[in-house]
């Protein structure tokens, strides 16, 4: 399997630390709101990649945390006159229902930023002794950019040239800074804000040491895979890099890993511009799995424009393969065949050359774009194989080769089992028996009663079906 690997610029063959294992962390989101579509895409793309680790054996220990202390979640903690936990409970709680509906599995461990406080000290205080680090007048404890040779090696960005034309790409700092490059690694509290005693001041830490804390914990000094959003590269990403490398020695992850950006209607997603979509927004209108599909359409690394034609295309792309699932278990019901005919036995290798496919697709980059189109291969080829004659052996056979590619990419391929009323059941009875007795004026008339009720009756050769419309 090969991974693109941001900090070498190129696809690499991912070999673990430890072999069968793979330790990830992946960036979680700051919990002060909904989550939006944009913070939806890291969600589904790592998920998948993961699923698909798994599939190949490995044992995944995979850590993804919330930031539950947070300027955004201070600020709206003020306004609604509550404690800043009670908002980022309250949105961790609605993320998780949100996750569910995307079916991204929960990680092996969520940290939280509160609850890891005390590791967050220890580092910084490594990171001084070391002289990584040092204290300004107020407190405020800030790293030493430049103490870390290779900073810059993820984002491939030059130290001077940051220091020189460039300065929006700086780190905005306080004249107490040594270096305008250097950046917070402990802040001093303000009136209002949560804080925690340290050493030097009453304060909270900065937002790039949680990571480093939290993913030396989980996962170790040295860790397998990081990833999150490319707008996380720089200076996210390259902070807990220095960070941690600093404090431990050792690399820090071997292998890292971005997704592109998410554009709405061909723009950049904003409040301003009326183009802002939570989850939530999108749940109203599709099904969350059409959302996951949507996302996984396009190859992780590459910019998504989301719309409205573009969600339609996914809506429809999905259901042909729910389509084909569920033909697939009407005819098993109604097949009389058990065992696997010689002839299907060609069939079933045929139609396994489209999980080969699938595999081919994911081993280079998780190639999620391509492994859905070896799915529409193999739904297309069940499709034109499929009929009453079928045995079950090779209908099962179908089935699981379907089910387990968009197992791995996280799609549900189930429909919600429907119940109907006592009355439409004894209605399609009544329509059977009155094609049995050839009586079809009555068969029809029964047919356009349930049609009125928003019930759709197909005929086949294996059977009637029926669909709400």
């Amino acid at each position: 399997m090969k991974i693109y690997n941001t900090l070498s610029g190129k696809k690499e063959e991912f070999v673990p630390i430890e072999e069968g294992k793979v330790r990830m962390y992946v960036c979680g989101p700051t919990v002060y709101n909904l989550i939006h579509i944009g913070n939806a895409r890291p969600m589904i793309v790592f998920d998948t990649a993961r699923r698909y680790m798994e599939y190949k054996g490995y044992a995944v220990n995979f850590v993804s945390n919330f930031t539950d202390v947070d300027d955004k979640i201070i600020k709206k903690a003020l306004e609604e006159g509550v404690d800043a936990s009670v908002i980022s409970k309250r949105y961790i709680e609605e993320c998780k229902k949100d996750m569910d509906g995307m079916n991204v599995r929960p990680a092996t461990t969520h940290p939280l930023a509160t609850e890891e406080i005390d590791g967050m000290l220890e580092m910084i205080d490594t990171l001084l002794q070391k002289g990584h680090a040092y204290v300004a007048k107020d407190g405020t404890v800030y790293f030493r950019t430049r103490s870390f040779n290779e900073y810059g090696k993820l984002s491939h960005k030059n130290l001077d040239d940051l220091q020189g034309g460039n300065r929006s790409l700086l780190v905005s700092g306080e004249d107490q800074k040594e270096d305008p490059l250097d950046f917070v690694l402990w802040k001093p509290k303000k009136e209002g804000e949560p804080y925690w005693d340290s050493a030097w001041c009453q304060g909270r830490p900065g937002w790039h040491i949680e990571c480093s804390v939290m993913s030396r914990k989980y996962l170790g000094e040295e860790i397998d895979i990081h990833a999150g959003g490319e707008d996380l590269i720089f200076p996210h990403h390259e902070n807990e890099i220095a960070q941690s490398e600093s404090a431990n020695g050792k690399i820090f992850a071997r292998y890292w890993m971005h997704n592109g950006f998410l554009n709405i209607d061909n723009k950049k997603m904003s409040k301003s511009l009326g183009n802002f979509f939570t989850v939530r927004d999108i749940a109203q209108k599709y099904d969350l799995q059409v959302l996951r599909f949507f996302m996984l359409s396009a190859h992780y690394r590459s910019p998504l424009n989301f719309s409205a034609e573009l969600m339609e295309a996914a809506e429809s792309g999905l259901e042909r393969i729910l389509t084909c699932v569920d033909n697939l278990k009407f005819l098993l019901t109604n097949s009389k065949e058990e065992v696997l005919r010689p002839e299907e036995e060609t069939l079933l290798q045929e139609a396994d050359s489209f999980r080969v496919k699938f595999e081919e697709a994911m081993d280079d980059d998780i190639n999620t774009a391509d492994a859905i189109a070896a799915v529409f291969e193999l739904v297309k080829f069940a499709n034109t194989k499929e009929d009453g004659e079928c045995s079950k052996a090779l209908l099962e056979g179908l089935l699981q080769k379907i089910c387990l590619m968009t197992d791995i990419l996280g799609l549900i391929v189930e429909k919600k089992e429907e119940i109907l009323d006592e009355e439409i059941e004894e209605m399609i009875e009544a329509r059977q028996a009155a094609r049995k007795e050839k009586n079809f004026a009555k068969a029809d008339e029964i047919r356009a009663q349930l049609l009125e009720k928003g019930i759709l009756l197909e005929d086949t050769r294996e059977g009637v079906k029926w669909k709400r419309v």
